[in-house]
């Protein structure tokens, strides 16, 4: 587990249509007409993501984020770039998955990293991998999501 500590993105550099929510994440509108292209994800699995993200942030006073994609060679920095460019950083943690290389990182910002330390991550990364050895990364995420919740002290 590591610490980080870092500035929030400025607004005005989200894209056209994007803002951040009161609760951290970041939403996009489309114009009319526009699709999302070809999403790797159904719909209601991304709701049940958001969902999951939403709860389980306010249950642990932790702005969770999620991401899927690949992390560089070094996975841990990877992540922590990631980590950086979500809203309040410092109070965010972040469960990074590289599908192709098969990596699972979890990262917490400074102001939580006592309480989503490594037991929390490791807690966390278990309760997911048997969705992921079966190719669910969403019920994964929402698992590890979930867990670290629950495991997490409070505030």
């Amino acid at each position: 587990m590591t610490q980080q500590s870092t500035a929030v993105a400025r607004a005005g550099a989200l894209p056209l249509g994007t803002v951040v929510t009161s609760s951290g994440r970041v939403s996009a509108a489309l114009y009319p007409g526009d699709g999302f292209g070809t999403p790797p994800f159904s719909r209601d699995d991304l709701v049940l993501l958001d969902d999951a993200l939403s709860e389980t942030s306010e249950v642990a006073h932790v702005r969770f984020s999620v991401y899927i994609g690949e992390l560089g060679s070094d996975v841990v920095a990877g992540a922590r770039e990631i980590l950086a460019q979500a809203p309040e950083p410092a109070h965010g943690a972040l469960i990074a998955v590289s599908p192709n290389t098969k990596d699972v990182v979890v990262v917490s910002g400074a102001q939580v990293a006592g309480r989503v330390n490594d037991r929390v991550a490791e807690l966390g990364v278990s309760a997911a991998l048997s969705s992921f050895k079966q190719g669910d990364l969403i019920d994964g995420l929402v698992a590890a999501l979930r867990v670290m919740a629950t495991a997490v002290d409070r505030p």
